[in-house]
């Protein structure tokens, strides 16, 4: 009986799970470039029994399970829409590949929110994030235009050119980068990704095209993570049901000595 009670917690507990996961894509809807992630199911561990009037052979064993376990939260990879703003430092990715950051501490964070803005500094107008991190070059390096930059264009391979009033052009080339395996990177937060063991080697993006005037939205679709809900709340008031009656039942067995 105290088995079926295990049971039936391990399907509260993995349903929990569901529902914050769901609940974690609903919340970062409208968060630029983020992915949506998926939670998994398996069967717990099983264990083997033997009925006593067959023979003991694989075929004469009882396999009784122990309930549900997370397999995996796997991350959605498929691109949003794409949004458009006109803004001049608004970038979309058309395919593979990761946007470039440095954050304040000097980590390398990747990301395909592209929604990006000038910030001064020392030697001229630094392209920072939604979050105020430095956007980087090919090179690694933090892109830098020149004080008194009006205008900004971009090429389909992510080639910037910064021009300012008196004529002068400055170029640089966004960091696009992709990798091995894309769903191996660790989630930071607004929609920002760092390098895992599992993520594998850090590729060039080939296959992309930068979208200028333009935003990648969350590829959360809410319709999906409607019925998910749903079907998460009707299981977890299923378990709960389960356990309930599983607590009867043992409170009934401890009555049958009174």
């Amino acid at each position: 009986m105290y088995e079926a009670v295990m049971i039936a917690a391990t399907g509260l507990t993995n349903q929990q799970r569901r529902l914050d996961t769901i609940a974690d894509n609903i919340a970062n809807v409208n968060v630029m470039g983020f992915r949506a992630s998926r939670l998994d199911f398996k069967d717990a561990l099983y264990t083997a029994g033997i009925v006593p009037a067959a023979p003991r052979t694989p075929d004469g064993n009882q396999q009784k399970g122990h309930g549900v376990a997370t397999a995996a939260i796997t991350r959605d990879s498929k691109q949003g829409s794409l949004i458009e703003t006109g803004g001049q430092l608004d970038f979309a990715i058309e395919g593979d590949g990761f946007f470039e950051l440095t954050d304040s501490g000097g980590g390398r964070l990747y990301t395909r929110g592209g929604n990006f803005y000038f910030s001064n500094f020392e030697d001229g107008l630094a392209l920072v994030s939604a979050n105020g991190y430095f956007v980087n070059d090919a090179d690694g390096n933090a892109i830098i235009a020149p004080h008194g930059t009006n205008s900004v264009a971009v090429s389909e391979d992510g080639e910037l050119s910064f021009q300012t009033p008196d004529g002068e052009t400055a170029r640089a080339r966004l960091g696009i980068h992709s990798f091995r395996n894309v769903m191996g990177l660790n989630a930071a937060g607004s929609g920002n990704y760092t390098v895992s063991d599992i993520s594998g080697e850090m590729l060039a993006a080939e296959d992309s095209r930068v979208v200028q005037g333009f935003l990648e939205n969350s590829n959360t679709d809410l319709a999906r993570e409607m019925t998910l809900m749903i079907r998460s709340q009707r299981a977890f008031s299923l378990a709960s049901r389960a356990l309930t009656t599983a607590d009867d039942m043992e409170q009934i067995a401890n009555n049958l000595r009174k």
